[in-house]
């Protein structure tokens, strides 16, 4: 595996297989590895002849200056696990080379997409730093296909009407989400979890079960269920920032899930924030 830093190294690196037709794939990173990345590093490796995994820590969606600062780093970690998993060439741009002086340029998706849900607790700008990074990534490695987790299904949302509306020539993947053992959704925030919080974080995807659980035994107002997934939270003693029942598609609210519909969640646990979600599917369809 070769690691890169600049625009020109990244695309000379891919030249010759790109010369040679083979199909490129990205898979984009903040870094801190884990089983959920490296899930879509295997994804990637079974659809192209070359992956490229990215690792930037995007500053520009961070709302809080705390939170970018404790946000786990540790590429020489990084670079090992990405080679293991199949990758050829780890991209690790430095600040300056993603957003270099005069940079003066952002992309925006306006409406329900980047309003709703997280957009409405961290504010549009968080989505407006995500819409230009990954704008950025991918005219930079140019990849037939790109690689995204379920876990951030309202990001994967908006990058899929990104890749839609700007007519990028990318095809954007959702792999489901990995989870620990106990249910745990995996993330780099989850080494920030201390104490007696690793287990309160369990809120979370004990909420999400607990509600696929009401709709199993024939429940099907939305009301009802979100009563129940509050209940399992607050066993552990977690209050969510929101509890929401969205059409998975546009993000506007359901009351009543007669289709698939996305249960989101998002809750403080200690000084971590952690985001969930699931499908919900009446009478098992998919």
């Amino acid at each position: 595996m070769r690691t890169v830093r600049t625009v020109a190294e990244v695309r000379a690196a891919l030249r010759p297989a790109r010369a040679a037709g083979r199909t490129i794939a990205l898979v984009p990173t903040m870094g801190f590895l884990h089983e959920g990345h490296l899930s879509l590093v295997a994804a990637a490796r079974g659809q192209a002849d070359e992956v490229v995994v990215s690792l930037f820590v995007n500053p520009t969606q961070f709302d809080e200056a705390s939170d970018l600062d404790a946000y786990p780093r540790d590429e020489d970690r990084d670079a090992a696990l990405a080679a293991d998993a199949g990758a050829d060439v780890l991209f690790a741009p430095a600040v300056g080379e993603v957003y270099p002086p005069g940079f003066a340029t952002e992309v925006r998706i306006a409406g329900p997409l980047t309003q709703a849900l997280e957009g409405a607790h961290r504010g549009a700008a968080h989505f407006h730093g995500v819409t230009t990074v990954v704008t950025k990534l991918l005219n930079m490695v140019q990849p037939d296909v790109a690689f995204f987790g379920q876990k951030d299904a309202q990001q994967a949302l908006v990058i899929r009407r990104l890749a839609a509306d700007l007519d990028l020539p990318t095809r954007i993947e959702v792999a489901p989400t990995v989870r620990e053992e106990d249910g745990l959704a995996r993330s780099s925030r989850n080494v920030r979890l201390a104490g007696d919080d690793r287990r309160r974080a369990l809120a979370l995807s004990r909420a999400l079960r607990a509600a696929e659980q009401a709709l199993a035994a024939g429940t099907r107002d939305g009301a009802t269920l979100t009563a129940a997934a509050r209940a399992a939270m607050d066993d552990f003693d977690v209050e969510p920032e929101y509890l929401a029942l969205v059409d998975p598609e546009d993000l506007r609210p359901v009351a009543t899930v007669d289709q698939e519909t996305l249960l989101a969640v998002a809750a403080r646990v200690g000084q971590v924030r952690l985001i969930d979600n699931t499908i919900l599917t009446p009478n098992g369809r998919h």
